[in-house]
């Protein structure tokens, strides 16, 4: 019976941060804080790897790239997503809003939530004499929400964009944890013209702030000690920025209005050495590429490469994996409709899923 409490708060655990959150030392910094706001949103992005930053130009802009919100022309844009992890019980959705103000100015809100329903909670199953008691098992949710507001403006230099978001984080765990979290991004795109574009994308630029609140019943605080487990305080947790460069280029190949469009992004985290490609003490290096190939901006075939990790094998060596992407998007009188599989083969650590994205506008 223990067993099974303590799985049940290895779970919580995986899900708060427990080993993030500030005890007794104030605020600290987890080096996995809030990364369901990594991810990604749309389809197109995860068919391209999260290679998005340099050429993003539509509503997902409010996530990728603020600065791309400048290249959205209808009055209201409006994209949605859902996509299932690990065997369909974790759930990721999607939102997001846009409007072009002017020529030169737009706005954007998204709203994101990664969450898993129907969580059993165990810690009350043994009744006051010693017997189990199916009857006392509850369901609890752990869920991460994100709102995001943009605003993206064209600057007196031609084709530079500057755009930038603010960010509220809400992270919930049943009734037992909850936190509340503020945050900024900025983006700047560059496009010279036609062909190249680049991008600069930081999130988190002033470091995002998650303060937790515990409200744990005497019962499960005596569990959480019978088990071994330190009862969690109430503290500060917080995300440290990272960047991201990108580059991309558009070819006309000239042949049958067919384009190819491939693009790099390289994503720099600041919170000491990850397991990516490149990793030092102080930083850590992940690339992402992306490639689509389009015609006639209607029908696009994408794939792409990312989350490039050293796993070690049972002789202790160790091998580079990624995770390849493919997707497919439709485009038909303003609607899109984009699908995306991820992690081909499971070729990396990550469990592959399929992704379905909808984005549509409203020019009037």
């Amino acid at each position: 019976m223990k067993a099974r409490i303590q799985l049940l708060f290895c779970l919580l655990g995986l899900f708060i941060g427990f080993k993030g959150i500030a005890q007794d030392e104030g605020t600290v910094a987890p080096k996995y804080s809030n990364e369901f706001l990594q991810i990604g949103v749309g389809a197109q992005s995860l068919g391209l790897g999260n290679a998005m930053v340099a050429g993003v130009d539509d509503v997902t802009s409010v996530y990728w790239n603020p600065a791309g919100l400048t290249k959205v022309e209808n009055k209201l844009d409006v994209g949605l997503m859902h996509s299932e992890y690990f065997a369909g019980i974790a759930k990721y959705d999607y939102i997001g809003l846009a409007h072009s103000i002017d020529e030169k100015s737009s706005i954007g809100f998204a709203a994101i939530r990664f969450g898993v329903d129907d969580i059993p909670n165990t810690t009350q199953l043994i009744n006051n004499e010693g017997n189990i008691d199916y009857d006392r098992i509850t369901l609890f949710t752990a869920a991460d929400y994100g709102f995001l507001f943009s605003y993206g403006r064209k600057l007196s230099i031609p084709g530079l964009s500057l755009g930038g978001t603010v960010k509220i984080v809400h992270r919930r765990a049943g009734d037992f944890a909850r936190s509340w979290g503020f945050g900024l991004d900025a983006g700047l795109q560059y496009s010279p013209d036609d062909k190249w574009h680049f991008g600069l994308m930081a999130r988190d630029v002033t470091s995002t702030f998650n303060a937790w609140v515990f409200d744990l019943d005497q019962n499960m605080q005596e569990v959480f000690i019978e088990t071994g487990n330190e009862i969690p305080e109430n503290g500060l947790e917080l995300t440290l920025p990272r960047l991201i460069f990108a580059a991309q280029r558009r070819i006309n190949t000239g042949w049958n209005d067919i384009h190819v469009s491939p693009e790099f992004n390289f994503v720099m985290t600041t919170d000491g050495r990850r397991n990516t490609l490149v990793q030092t003490n102080l930083l850590s290096i992940d690339p992402l590429f992306g490639l689509e190939i389009g015609w006639r901006d209607i029908v696009a075939v994408r794939t792409g490469v990312n989350n490039f990790q050293y796993i070690k094998n049972f002789d202790d060596s160790e091998s580079l994996t990624f995770q390849p992407n493919v997707g497919i998007g439709v485009t038909l009188k303003g609607v899109t409709l984009d699908y995306a599989f991820t992690n081909i083969g499971n070729q990396s650590e990550a469990l592959f899923s399929h992704v379905i994205s909808l984005k549509f506008g409203f020019k009037d």
